[in-house]
């Protein structure tokens, strides 16, 4: 049976301090946390290896994204096992167990994901009426327990997402190696979403999100279909987004007009080729 020496936790972080402290609480002692700030906050990172002694915080001097931010994390676990955890999630008191229960069980798996994936599931449990465990295509970033000699030869995130995709992107080439994924409803994780950022930058992170969001579909679906067919899938959100700028310019709604104008230079800046460029306008006062 595994335990906490044979994991580590690899947490990436912007502007985190309204959530992170309470993610920390919920995870034990003796269990090693790296965690990855996407800026050059000192004092965030004294903070919090002065009040915990198992976290080692690296700073990135500048907003690495999800994929980058966590392989960086991902290349200083010495242990078998690295669970990523965003900062709005907080383990139960046996998730670690139940982790280490279902890799002891599954031996050959990449990916274990918990049982809940979305807050709209803890009302249903249809997933699971024969089984506890259940193979699967994907799971949610938010939390996913690795196993790390089944990544050797496959590496870990494509660094040109910024945010989203990456973890359906990591899972598709994990499949597509023959690899396999799990969910566990035994494994419990709670998952605020959306709330990993302080909330006085909500509005910057809004648009930050709709921008990525676009590039990002775009980038993944010219990655396994090409061009073309990645063209076909936006081609309605472009048109939409177009339009949606004009008609909030002439009622003069400046808030969605901006939403769908990011939006719009989202696809557009993906379609013409472009890095995924565009990072939130953090003002520190």
């Amino acid at each position: 049976m595994y335990s906490n020496k044979d994991i580590s936790i690899v947490i990436n972080t912007f502007n985190s301090e309204d959530q992170i402290y309470s993610c920390l609480d919920k995870i034990d002692s003796d269990v090693k946390v790296i965690i990855v700030e996407n800026s050059n906050n000192k004092k965030f990172k004294q903070e919090l290896q002065l009040k915990y002694s198992n976290v080692d915080c690296e700073l990135a001097y500048d907003n690495l994204g999800y994929g980058r931010g966590n392989n960086l994390g991902l290349k200083k676990v010495k242990t078998k096992f690295a669970l990523i955890l965003n900062p709005d999630a907080k383990l139960n008191h046996d998730t670690l167990k139940n982790f280490f229960k279902t890799a002891s069980i599954l031996d050959d798996f990449a990916i274990i994901g918990p049982g809940i994936q979305e807050q709209s599931d803890k009302s249903k449990n249809k997933f699971f009426d024969k089984s506890n465990i259940i193979e699967t295509e994907n799971v949610k970033g938010f939390a996913m327990f690795l196993n790390l000699e089944q990544f050797s030869n496959i590496g870990f995130f494509d660094e040109n997402f910024f945010i989203y995709f990456e973890e359906i992107d990591l899972c598709r080439r994990v499949k597509n190696n023959n690899k396999k994924i799990f969910l566990d409803s035994s494994i419990i994780i709670n998952h605020i979403g959306g709330s990993s950022h302080n909330s006085q930058i909500n509005y910057e992170m809004e648009l930050s999100r709709n921008w990525h969001w676009m590039w990002s579909t775009f980038y993944y679906h010219k990655k396994y279909r090409g061009f073309l067919f990645a063209l076909f899938k936006v081609i309605l959100k472009l048109i939409s987004s177009s339009l949606k700028i004009i008609y909030y310019s002439i009622i003069k709604n400046k808030h969605k007009k901006n939403i769908y104008f990011y939006r719009f230079s989202g696809l557009i800046n993906s379609i013409t080729g472009k890095k995924s460029w565009y990072r939130p306008k953090i003002f520190k006062n």
